[in-house]
């Protein structure tokens, strides 16, 4: 048991925190908290001088050009992004540990050769990786992940961390340690998660570049709900070794790394980097694949020349928004002016495939969730509702968010959890020679050569609403690469109105409609997901560059 009670644990990790944070770039001048979209407000915050503004505001391939040549040095680029991730923590509380020092000691050894910009969801040597966990406070990394030792020797600089929701099982950012991070385009809304701080903070500019990980959608839902991209590459195309994580030992449907970043160059230069460190030999779970170039040139898929693109308008279970409609209508329009291929993608199984994740995932994460919480005392997280903040300070008063939502299910045997991942496996194989037989449908003579999909049922919605994840958590079921675009398109109430009732698949899905008020979501980001193959990183990458380019041809007109 803890010497301390955990709120006491909490507390002074919140107060150490604080004193991380230069005093001269605490603002006196936030905006009220009845301001909800505070996306611009860095800029005007009088902290960032013309030079960090433009800095921070410029493309992470061009920053690294310009690094290169000495236009700018390590120091300027790293004070720059620091002081505007303080500024966004400030806005949204985003972050949990920040070692500017430190990052600054580290920018001055690099200031003579190319450098990456790089913030740590992996740990470091000397610095806490709590995961939300207030029994994890004080435990200090002894050494570096493999990421993180690959990221260094590429240039990287360390300088901030950030928030997660307890136990990263949450498409919500809440825990009992730094609370809650809200959505800068309305800060009544969710960040999303696990990864929901580093989106927060990458939409707010306070960093160029970010790591997250993903096992049923952590990357990729803070990405499509802050408007930033975002990759779930396959198992083990980025090493995980050292990394913390929950339902460690649970190696069937395996979380894995990937990055975020306002910039998709910054995406594709993140894998080829890591790539060409060879982490197979470092990680023995990495998977041993250098950068393709041939596969980022789309040989197999036509050169890039007219692929055909299939996309999910829904998965069955919970149709989307209107907003989330349109963005997959002026995706393919774009698509079809780029003179590329459309086609319709019909579901198949995909409510089974959740439910097998589900079974795997809650094998045995109640009993994970209460040892991990039990020597400090802290009571489990059973919703990410607002009413998460009352339990903490009545532990008596125990709201849930209904089972197939909350990460929290009955213990299953062993050869339950068999016959579960057997039957992932059949689905598996049924999804490939589905995904097969679409050659019968595409006029390229190939099966389609990607998905379009919803990233969620919804833009990002008030904090507490965020129920299901079933439009990543598919792609992780069936161990896909996924990447979220932004459309470069906002919810707009004259454009997408409510629709009167459909026939609902699901009491979510009937939820999911009625939560919908253009107005409340007004101005939210809307992005769309690209989907591949296993281990097509490079193939995703080229042809989201394609996708990405044909919506910024028809968005800028």
């Amino acid at each position: 048991m803890a010497s301390k009670h955990w709120k006491e644990l909490a507390a002074e990790k919140r107060a150490r925190l604080a004193a991380s944070i230069p005093k001269e770039w605490i603002l006196t001048n936030l905006p009220s908290k009845e301001t909800l979209n505070v996306i611009d407000f860095p800029e005007k915050s009088g902290l960032l001088s013309e030079k960090e503004i433009e800095i921070t505001n410029t493309e992470v391939m061009v920053l690294l050009e310009k690094l290169a040549k000495g236009v700018w040095s390590s120091v300027d680029v790293t004070t720059a992004f620091a002081k505007r991730a303080i500024i966004a923590h400030q806005l949204v509380n985003c972050l949990t540990e920040v070692f500017i020092e430190r990052a600054l000691k580290r920018a001055a050894e690099l200031d003579d050769i190319s450098k990456l910009q790089e913030r740590s969801l992996v740990p470091c040597m000397g610095l806490e990786s709590t995961m939300g966990y207030v029994s994890w406070i004080n435990q200090y990394a002894a050494k570096n992940s493999v990421l993180a030792d690959i990221l260094e020797s590429c240039g990287a600089v360390f300088y901030v961390k950030t928030n997660v929701p307890q136990t990263l099982m949450w498409v919500e950012t809440f825990n009992h340690i730094f609370g809650r991070t809200s959505n800068p385009y309305n800060r009544s809304h969710t960040s999303g998660g696990s990864s929901g701080g580093e989106g927060a903070l990458i939409a707010l500019k306070g960093s160029p570049l970010g790591l997250g990980s993903d096992i049923g959608g952590s990357i990729r839902v803070p990405a499509a709900f802050n408007g930033i991209y975002g990759l779930r590459p396959s198992y083990g195309r980025l090493p995980y070794a050292g990394c913390v994580n929950s339902l460690e030992g649970q190696d069937s449907l395996l979380s894995v790394m990937g990055p975020l970043s306002n910039s998709l160059g910054a995406v594709k230069h993140l894998i080829q980097s890591v790539a060409s460190k060879r982490p197979w030999l470092k990680d023995p779970l990495a998977v041993m694949k250098p950068w393709d170039e041939d596969q980022y040139r789309l040989v197999d898929h036509g050169e890039g020349k007219r692929l055909c693109f299939a996309i999910l308008w829904h998965d069955e279970f919970i149709v989307p928004h209107p907003p989330i409609v349109r963005a997959l209508e002026e995706t393919k329009k774009a698509l079809l002016a780029a003179g590329h291929q459309v086609i319709d993608w019909k579901p198949l199984k995909h409510v089974e495939i959740y439910l097998t994740i589900m079974g795997i995932w809650g094998a045995g994460a109640q009993e994970d969730y209460r040892v991990t919480t039990s020597p400090s005392g802290e009571p489990i997280v059973h919703t990410m509702g607002l009413t998460a903040e009352l339990t903490a300070d009545n532990p008596d008063l125990i709201v849930t968010d209904a089972p197939v939502v909350r990460p929290f299910y009955d213990d299953i045997s062993a050869y339950e959890l068999f016959q579960i991942q057997k039957q992932r496996r059949d689905l598996r194989e049924e999804y490939l020679d589905y995904w097969n037989s679409s050659v019968a449908l595409t006029d390229t003579g190939r099966p389609i050569d990607a998905i379009i999909s919803p990233c969620a049922p919804s833009t990002a919605p008030p904090h507490g609403m965020n129920k299901t994840a079933g439009y990543t958590m598919i792609w992780n079921g069936l161990n896909y690469t996924a990447l979220v675009l932004p459309t470069g398109l906002f919810v707009d109430p004259a454009l997408d109105p409510k629709k009167p009732p459909h026939t609902f698949f699901t009491d979510f899905d009937k939820d999911n409609y009625n939560m919908y008020d253009p107005e409340g979501f007004k101005g939210t980001p809307i992005c769309v997901q690209v989907v591949g193959r296993t281990q097509e990183e490079e193939a995703v990458i080229g042809m989201g560059e394609i996708v990405d380019a044909a919506l910024k041809a028809r968005t800028s007109h």
